[in-house]
């Protein structure tokens, strides 16, 4: 919302900046942001005949404008915001309104209060304080914010069988808009979601999609007279690249993307059902292709170690290929199958990758490291979300430049769009959830977090129409291989890895096999988990967790420990997000087979940069120990912020409220996880200051236990607490 004032000033040498803030304005209902901008200052036509000496400003070049930003406000004060003082449109604030406006309201409530606006702009009440020349340009700006709507997020009406908001619309319309394009438009919407519904529940539809004679055999490039299956070694990198892109394209345009904010996707508002389903398909299908690198290596228990190699530098030539083809989405998927618990113990098989393949893959999951906050990943979609090829690759690479050159200098080179890796964007915006509060003083709804959630989203849109330039035909042999692959739980993968390789055959059997694991689990440091959903088959994780873990002695223990760490659940369908709310202090891999010493885990401490912490607050995670908060080996755990100014107590009773419960924070203690133990916060403590940032910011609830008051370090002999358990943050 726009405001500007006469001020102006004389031409002199200005070199401040354009825009400096103001302050803030507060009136009833809103808070403003506001802020002096500098622009030029248009002279004013003059006559022929007028005599310069009249001009009393001609010497004016500049001139200062006011401009107002909504700050936060109740909701009817954001639909009066839809347009300017003057009546234009606010496309600006109209786009982050409509992306976001679910977190806070519905679509019936917003709605009532457009049309209630505008019939209240119809009469000659004063009502609304608008002038009444000015009348007719806000109510078109409310009916262009309609049609806005209805372009834009179709699937808000889209509500069977009574189609309620989309019929109250229509009606609306065709009572004080007739014959006018909104009108039409509402009409052909309401027409053509009624026929789709008929179509849906239709039983002879049903008949003729469930009739497997009516299906089409097209011819495809690896099909034949004989329809023989074909190998998993046997399949074209390239055809197989190609098709997980066409696969992912369908289910990133298909993406609705305010169903990727942070109060959507993390389940914070569980009383609105599964609006994140879009998501989760991403989610499912990122699944799918992690779980079937596990299989096509560890199925076939009789292999030797260099002919389980060759599956694995099978996988390694794919994921070069997606990189080709600008799917960080299914790249991402191949790497974190690779550094699963099943697949990356298995020493000798990793022994006989050859060494440049060892080095590409080293360089493929340097993409993904979590260093300054994934900047490298975050580059490469800048340089790359929009262009033609994939052009760009990392200064210590030596094997993707050669790959990129090539792709450069080939004339017949296809134009590929961009699939990026959703999870970037699912952690994003589960931070700015989490650590922004959803309204300010009074109540009122907080707008500028609004803003910062629809920026991440018009990336997403952006990437969304980039990812047009894909063309790719399905390859119904592909499928059939695809569909045919048998897909491990992970007990199962566990299983079958530990009989290939037992663990007391497991030590390096050469000073190479263990340079190469290491190169091989190099490149990425830890896997930061963004969500997971069941979708029928086994246990999901859109990443698989790697934390650290110290060589067990005994095999039975090294079996148990192990497993936990990739043990999800293998029945539950409930969706899990751990966004990895960690500090610089990971380890630098979860995959290395030595031990890390203190002084190299110091060195990783220093040089990894978490978003969650900053020097203003901390995003922390508490658990409660109960067996009631616990849902088949899923933790639940809570995001708090936690400011520089809170003390035990304070923070408690946050954790008491967000998991749901009442009772007296007193009787309850707080405890930090760290490597031997846990650090139990005294009571008077300043959390801020007293927690280890060297470490995950992890937490537990217990009730207070005697000899708790005198008791700041527990040690934990076991160490069983660095299994970490599949979050399900909220």
């Amino acid at each position: 919302m726009v405001h500007i004032t006469g001020w102006r000033f004389g031409s002199i040498n200005y070199k401040a900046p354009t825009w400096r803030l103001w302050g803030e304005e507060k009136c009833e209902g809103a808070i403003y942001t506001v802020y002096l901008k500098k622009v030029r200052y248009h002279h004013p036509s003059r006559s022929i005949t007028q005599e310069s000496d009249d001009d009393e400003i001609s010497h004016l070049e500049w001139e200062t404008v006011r401009v107002r930003f909504l700050k936060a406000g109740t909701l009817e004060k954001l639909i009066e915001s839809l347009a300017s003082d003057s009546g234009e449109l606010e496309s600006t604030f109209v786009n982050v309104f409509l992306a976001t406006y679910r977190t806070f309201s519905s679509t019936r409530q917003v709605l009532n209060l457009i049309l209630d606006r505008y019939l209240a702009l119809t009469s000659s009440s004063n009502k609304i304080n608008v002038p009444s020349h000015l009348r007719e340009d806000h109510k078109k700006a409310l009916r262009l914010t309609l049609q806005v709507w209805l372009d834009a997020y179709p699937e808000d009406f889209r509500d069977p069988p009574s189609f309620a908001c989309l019929q109250q619309l229509w009606e609306f319309t065709k009572t004080y808009l007739p014959d006018t394009d909104l009108n039409i438009k509402v009409g052909y919407k309401l027409e053509k979601m009624r026929r789709e519904e008929d179509l849906k529940s239709s039983p002879m539809l049903e008949r003729i999609l469930s009739c497997e004679e009516m299906r089409i055999h097209c011819s495809s490039p690896m099909s034949n007279g004989n329809h023989q299956p074909y190998e998993f070694l046997d399949i074209p990198e390239s055809t197989f690249a190609q098709q997980l892109t066409r696969m992912d394209t369908v289910l990133f345009k298909g993406v609705i993307a305010h169903q990727c904010l942070g109060s959507v996707w993390s389940r914070r508002d569980r009383g609105r059902g599964d609006t994140a389903a879009t998501v989760t398909a991403t989610v499912d299908q990122f699944n799918a292709v992690s779980f079937r690198v596990q299989s096509t290596i560890l199925v076939d228990t009789e292999l030797k170690p260099s002919q389980r190699a060759r599956l694995i530098v099978k996988w390694i030539d794919i994921a070069q290929e997606l990189r080709m083809h600008k799917n960080f989405s299914s790249l991402k998927a191949i790497i974190s199958g690779l550094q699963s618990n099943p697949i990356y113990r298995l020493k000798k098989t990793w022994g006989a990758v050859i060494k440049d393949k060892a080095e590409l893959y080293e360089e493929l999951a340097r993409i993904f490291s979590e260093e300054n906050n994934q900047l490298n990943q975050r580059e490469l979609l800048m340089k790359e979300g929009t262009a033609k090829h994939a052009q760009t690759a990392h200064a210590n690479d030596r094997h993707l430049p050669k790959a990129l050159e090539k792709l450069a200098i080939n004339p017949l080179a296809t134009s590929y769009g961009t699939i990026p890796y959703l999870g970037t964007f699912l952690t994003d915006l589960t931070m700015i959830d989490t650590a922004i509060p959803d309204t300010v003083a009074n109540g009122l709804i907080n707008f500028d977090k609004k803003r910062k959630e629809f920026e991440v989203l018009a990336q997403i849109r952006l990437l969304q129409g980039a990812a047009n330039a894909y063309q790719m035909e399905r390859d119904e042999m592909f499928e059939r291989w695809w569909d045919s692959v048998l897909v491990l739980d992970d007990k199962e993968a566990w299983r079958l890895s530990c009989q290939i390789e037992p663990q007391g055959s497991s030590a390096p059997s050469s000073t190479r096999e263990g340079r190469i694991r290491k190169r091989a689990q190099f490149g990425h440091r830890k896997n930061d988990s963004i969500a997971s959903t069941s979708s029928g088959s086994s246990s999901s994780q859109f990443f698989f967790d790697n934390d650290s873990l110290n060589t067990p002695t005994s095999h039975n223990d090294t079996c148990s420990l192990e497993r936990k760490m990739s043990t999800s659940s293998s029945s539950s369908s409930l969706p899990s997000l751990d966004v990895s709310v960690h500090s610089g202090g990971t380890s630098a891999s979860g995959r290395t087979p030595e031990r890390t010493s203190s002084s190299q885990q110091q060195h990783v401490q220093q040089t990894t940069a978490s978003p969650y912490i900053t020097p203003d607050f901390y995003i922390i995670r508490v658990s409660i120990e109960s067996s009631a908060h616990e849902i088949e080996g899923v933790n639940l755990y809570k995001s708090i912020m936690l400011s520089n100014s809170e003390r035990t107590v304070s923070v408690i009773r946050k954790a008491m409220e967000k998991h749901g419960f009442e009772g007296n924070p007193e009787d309850y203690t707080l405890a930090q996880f760290l490597p031997d133990g846990e650090m139990l916060l005294p009571a008077s403590a300043n959390v801020y200051y007293a927690i280890n940032t060297q470490y995950d910011l992890n937490f537990v609830l217990r009730r207070r236990r005697h000899g708790d008051e005198n008791t700041i370090i527990r040690r934990n002999p076991t160490k069983d607490h660095k299994v970490r358990k599949k979050l399900l943050v909220t």
